[in-house]
């Protein structure tokens, strides 16, 4: 059930924002796509208390649980960035605006990137590590809750694992080639030609 609930939530995030954004620059309804943007964390409340009741009805707690507060816990640290970025696509697409740019690709703005982009793994670790230890607490029995503490340490290890390549921009951060003035960011050009 929880797997389901799962896909279900992924399924209507991603309706979610494309009704969103087809309201607010097809449509020209943009109080109704922001309306419609902001219900998008309903899903993750909704998927929240389906676990927790699943839990409580006598449910063993397995690897699904635990894949459902590391899903709410990526969407706590990187939802907002996804969409503010899909808007700005949308905006530039459908709207009129000026093309968004891209990531730096070079130096200390690209670490400085990569580091923001950590942060954002790192607070849905916590959340993900905090629900998954109120889960534990909920559950109450130690000889049930192993699988919900083994994914406590899957989500300590992946916000490990993405500050160590955050912190690898620092120490060996890319330098842009010779004669090169662009300041690093990634324009439509330039990927265009890669």
């Amino acid at each position: 059930m929880i797997v389901a609930l799962i896909a279900a939530c992924e399924i209507g995030f991603w309706v979610l924002l494309a009704a969103g954004l087809a309201f607010r620059y097809l449509l020209r309804m943009p109080r109704t796509g922001l309306a419609l943007l902001l219900c998008e964390p309903l899903l993750e409340v909704v998927l929240l208390v389906a676990t927790a009741v699943d839990l409580r009805s006598g449910a063993e707690p397995g690897w699904a649980h635990g894949l459902a507060a590391l899903y709410i816990g990526y969407t706590v640290g990187h939802g907002h960035r996804t969409v503010k970025w899909l808007d700005g696509h949308a905006a530039h697409r459908f709207g009129g605006a000026p093309k968004p740019p891209g990531p730096p690709r070079y130096g200390t703005a690209r670490a400085r990137y990569e580091t923001k982009l950590w942060l954002g793994t790192l607070a849905g670790a916590a959340v993900a590590v905090a629900l998954l230890q109120l889960a534990v607490w909920y559950v109450g029995d130690a000889g049930r809750t192993g699988t919900l503490e083994d994914w406590r340490f899957t989500a300590l290890r992946i916000a490990g694992i993405h500050g160590a390549v955050a912190l690898a921009y620092w120490i060996w951060p890319k330098k842009a080639p010779a004669g090169d003035s662009r300041t690093g960011t990634d324009t439509g050009r330039e990927r265009a030609g890669r």
